[in-house]
């Protein structure tokens, strides 16, 4: 997870300091009894990041979606959810998936740009899913994480028809300009896209 990076002449200078502004937009309190919105993965769990923590956008009519990206949290998947929906975080996902049960839960829509590639070409052409876990612990990559993230990509490449390749598929440190590791280098990017080819 990360801060994004503003379109170019979005930046104010304050003492020094370069500070992102983002646009976006504040959405009125939820009515009581308002319906919750579905999830654009019909097994997701919607669970909206804070609206200062993304960009809200019309993809894919003002920006094409042709890659997903691949994250790894390096924090609990309740932390993560909380940090997304803290406001002021200036980071994002549009999904988050459980080590465990592989549980997702949605926080940005697909529309959307979520803060998550740390390169704000990739952040408006893509969708990024961070994977609850630690990249130098392997037993949080569980065969439901896996399983679960593979659909979810399928379905995310097949919304948007983004070839199922590793050209498409990318990796968080293969983002211009990051100093990101994630996944690294025990994510098994092979059972990976075997599992996204086959479902």
């Amino acid at each position: 997870m990360e801060r994004p990076r503003p379109l170019p002449g979005r930046r104010h200078l304050l003492k020094g300091a370069a500070l992102a502004v983002l646009p976006y937009t504040l959405l009125p309190a939820p009515r009581a009894g308002a319906l919750t919105p579905a999830p654009d993965h019909p097994s997701g769990e919607w669970q909206p990041a804070h609206p200062s923590n993304h960009t809200a956008a019309d993809r894919p009519a003002d920006h094409p979606v042709d890659f997903v990206v691949i994250h790894v949290t390096q924090t609990p998947y309740a932390n993560t959810l909380s940090i997304f929906q803290e406001a002021g975080r200036s980071v994002s996902a549009h999904y988050v998936i459980r080590s465990g049960d592989g549980h997702v839960a949605q926080c940005v829509r697909e529309s959307d740009i979520a803060w998550h590639a740390g390169n704000w070409d990739y952040n408006t052409r893509s969708i990024g899913i961070e994977h609850e876990g630690w990249v130098d612990e392997p037993r949080w990559f569980t065969e439901r994480m896996y399983e679960s993230s593979a659909r979810l990509t399928a379905a995310i490449c097949g919304r948007h028809a983004i070839p199922r390749d590793r050209a498409h598929i990318l990796a968080h440190y293969e983002m211009p300009g990051t100093d990101h590791t994630d996944p690294g280098p025990l994510w098994d990017w092979d059972r990976y896209m075997s599992l996204v080819a086959s479902v």
